[in-house]
């Protein structure tokens, strides 16, 4: 029997990009996170570090897909064990077991344990805002049922209706009211922004006297000093901000702030979406810093992007089958056969070298670069970084006033593809965070080479030359 249906709307296969774009324009929404240029880049193929047009002009990619292609495009090792995966088991019911989603939960829960000190469980779930909603359900569950949370200014975790309500940027939830969850946001120690007069330690130290303050009093709003309770059930972080704009905490940081929150028996909650994975050098950033957290929700890189896969791992207590049975969340596809069996070769590969010192190596290298342009340049306001996370924040003259125009024009002027080096043309791929969108956040390919580092400071210097002479 024929089919009534019109298959791609008969598209020739050799449709020209104005057709595409045509097309597109008809059939496809704009809400899924695309069209902040005027004509988005069609892309056709990639590898490593580099995706290509049609004209096969090679784009450096320096956000890899917001960091969810951590280990480079088309890693061989990785495809690899996608189509070992797809030719033997690639789909089956959650309701039955596989090996890969119990060898890649061990793998997460005891290097947990050895980390953090605590027995755990770990849950999965397709992406990284459900499973912000799933630790959003683990903490109700486990604290009452309270529904209020802490959270950070210029703090992202995700657009679904519960992640928005703990998600700094009004924008994202304006048009949706409110469903239960909601946060008070909190102060987070933007150094470049912040005080002057103060070094970051200070800072640091001042954003958490601020906090603490909340619990001084009944009068303050969240806290009950006769019964000892608070009215908040956690404190959701970014270990550093992602969308934020790539904001690196002073490193005494959030162990003063798990000290407040320990002593109110309020549960620290850390999303590790964008900066998990070996971005800062380690496998979760929250190591950097010293605090073990109650809850860490995980997704993107851990299968460099190839099939989509997420995870909360959380303390035994409060995930065990007593506690939170079969059926308390579900996803059809969580726990994929493709994506765990991706994971498990990911954590397997990363461990056979000491890859964080190679991470923390490069991001070195790589904020030198970055702090020389920023010598040469008076557009350049603050560089930062850990590990292969890296931020520069484009001002005006001064050096300080968020200048959202001139990087929205720098990305789409990376996007002409006509910068050249050596003869050959280069566009660049750049990701735009921050408070006032004007932070360049910058997430290569942790298997960037040296060279490739050098060619994105050289393509960088050249934006920016020419946006001081525009």
């Amino acid at each position: 029997m024929r089919s009534n249906l019109k298959l791609a709307a008969n598209v020739h296969p050799t449709a020209s990009e104005d057709e595409l774009r045509q097309l597109e324009k008809t059939y496809c929404s704009h809400g899924d996170t695309v069209h902040y240029s005027q004509k988005p880049k069609f892309f056709e193929s990639c590898d490593g570090s580099f995706v290509f047009d049609a004209a096969e002009t090679p784009f450096l990619d320096l956000q890899m897909w917001y960091s969810a292609v951590n280990f480079g495009y088309r890693n061989e090792r990785l495809n690899n064990a996608a189509h070992r995966q797809l030719d033997r088991l690639p789909q089956v019911a959650s309701q039955y077991l596989h090996r890969e989603k119990v060898e890649l939960a061990a793998l997460i829960a005891r290097d947990a344990e050895h980390k953090f000190g605590s027995k755990g469980r770990v849950h999965f779930n397709v992406g990284g805002s459900q499973a912000v909603e799933d630790s959003l359900k683990l903490v109700r569950n486990y604290t009452g049922g309270k529904s209020l949370m802490f959270a950070f200014e210029g703090g992202y975790h995700g657009r679904t209706l519960g992640a928005t309500s703990i998600t700094s940027s009004y924008r994202y939830r304006r048009r949706y009211g409110h469903f239960g969850e909601r946060a008070q946001f909190i102060e987070f120690p933007y150094h470049f922004r912040g005080p002057k007069g103060m070094s970051k330690e200070e800072y640091g130290h001042y954003c958490v006297q601020k906090f603490a303050r909340l619990f001084e009093s009944e009068y303050n709003g969240v806290w009950d000093p006769k019964a000892g309770k608070s009215e908040y059930a956690a404190f959701y972080i970014e270990p550093i901000q992602g969308t934020g704009g790539y904001v690196i905490p002073p490193m005494n940081f959030f162990k003063e702030l798990k000290k407040v929150l320990d002593d109110h028996g309020i549960l620290l909650v850390v999303d590790e979406i964008q900066m998990g994975v070996y971005r800062t050098g380690k496998l979760w950033s929250i190591e950097h810093f010293g605090v073990s957290p109650d809850v860490l929700v995980f997704g993107k890189a851990i299968t460099n992007g190839l099939n989509p896969l997420s995870g909360i791992w959380a303390k035994e207590e409060m995930i065990n089958p007593t506690i939170f049975p079969p059926g308390s969340t579900h996803s059809t596809f969580a726990s994929n056969p493709m994506g765990t069996a991706v994971a498990l070769e990911t954590l397997k590969m990363v461990s056979e070298t000491d890859f964080g010192a190679s991470v923390m190596e490069k991001g070195a290298h790589f904020l030198e670069g970055l702090k020389e342009l920023q010598s040469r340049h008076a557009i350049v306001g603050d560089v930062d970084g850990l590990g292969l996370a890296l931020r520069m924040e484009i001002c005006g003259p001064d050096g300080f006033t968020p200048d959202k125009a001139t990087l929205d024009w720098m990305s789409d002027e990376g996007m002409k593809g006509d910068l050249a080096v050596d003869g050959r043309k280069y566009g660049l791929v750049l990701d735009v965070g921050g408070y006032h969108k004007n932070v360049i956040t910058l997430a290569p390919n942790l298997m960037i080479s040296r060279e490739e580092i050098e060619l994105a400071i050289s393509l960088l210097d050249q934006l920016l030359t020419r946006a001081e002479r525009r």
